[in-house]
């Protein structure tokens, strides 16, 4: 029920989003990516795919659809010439600015709609929701 619950608010928030931005959304997965690339500038094919659960020649897909819109760029490692260093560009930390301001502009309204009583509850479920995120990972 706990996952199911938070599935659909994603999804909710994500829909809501997307209805209110100017721009075309990305597929779920390029966001993803994006959003590990600009919390871990500099991060590899090889960390990404690890972090995301997904193959490498996956990412390296998603990669390329990213650099071509230019919301992602691919350096060398200068210890080995084959690795590429993935940052995002001006354009993606806008993009991901934009889309982060409104998420949380929409998200306290939706708040602001609920009984003090779910308020609280809610902030007080963050720290364990946090928690039991870490403890998976750890599996």
């Amino acid at each position: 029920m706990l996952f199911r619950s938070i599935s659909a608010t994603r999804r909710t928030a994500r829909g809501v989003v997307r209805l209110a931005w100017a721009q075309q959304p990305l597929p779920p997965a390029q966001s993803e990516l994006l959003r590990l690339a600009a919390a871990r500038p500099g991060i590899t094919v090889a960390e990404a795919a690890r972090e995301l659960h997904l193959a490498q020649n996956t990412v390296s897909t998603l990669v390329g659809r990213l650099t071509a819109q230019e919301l992602l760029s691919r350096g060398r490692d200068a210890a080995d010439g084959r690795t590429a260093l993935l940052t995002v560009t001006g354009k993606a930390q806008r993009r991901l600015a934009e889309y982060r301001d409104l998420r949380a502009e929409l998200a306290d309204r939706a708040l602001a709609q609920l009984s003090p009583g779910d308020q609280r509850a809610l902030s007080a479920a963050v720290p364990a929701l946090r928690r039991l995120a870490e403890r998976m990972e750890a599996l």
